[in-house]
């Protein structure tokens, strides 16, 4: 098993030291999916939700939210952000699927940032539309791929 890195020899926690590392290109991307009744999602494609273009919206919080990220997750380093963005792919009658990607060139990666970002845009999907249905699902939060640095590339379900 790898070794945490975010504790040291005595237990004690800590914010890695990625000075040494070198500067690369990475991205990652996430995904997230939100499950709602089908007249729910019908209301959020015809933008007829009271609150406005929800997918848009949501887009911004996901954008945001990477931005924030080293602000929520305690270990997480503050990066300099190349690129994010928010896409929503194969959704279905009662389903939105998020898939956010996140870019930077530094000495760390951008999975946290990509995956801050996909749930915090299902996050913000639940919240506008909550109104209209509170039995909404979010759930299948994951790294769907991540490149760059020492460790290389990962594809979900392919290790």
């Amino acid at each position: 098993m790898t070794q945490l890195t975010h504790f040291d020899e005595q237990g004690a926690s800590r914010m890695v030291d990625v000075g040494n590392k070198d500067d690369t290109n990475r991205t990652a991307i996430a995904h997230a999916k939100i499950s709602t009744k089908p007249e729910t999602f019908r209301l959020i494609m015809d933008k007829k939700m009271h609150k406005g273009d929800v997918l848009e919206v949501a887009r911004i919080a996901g954008i945001m939210a990477a931005k924030q990220t080293s602000q929520l997750i305690p270990m997480c380093h503050p990066l300099n952000i190349t690129s994010v963005k928010i896409d929503y792919k194969d959704n279905a009658a009662d389903a939105i699927e998020v898939f956010a990607e996140v870019k930077v060139t530094g000495k760390t990666g951008v999975e946290m940032e990509a995956i801050t970002a996909a749930a915090i845009c299902a996050i913000t999907i639940y919240d506008m539309c909550k109104s209209a249905d509170k039995e909404m699902v979010i759930s299948d939060i994951h790294l769907v791929k991540k490149s760059g640095g020492k460790s290389g590339t990962f594809t979900f379900g392919k290790q």
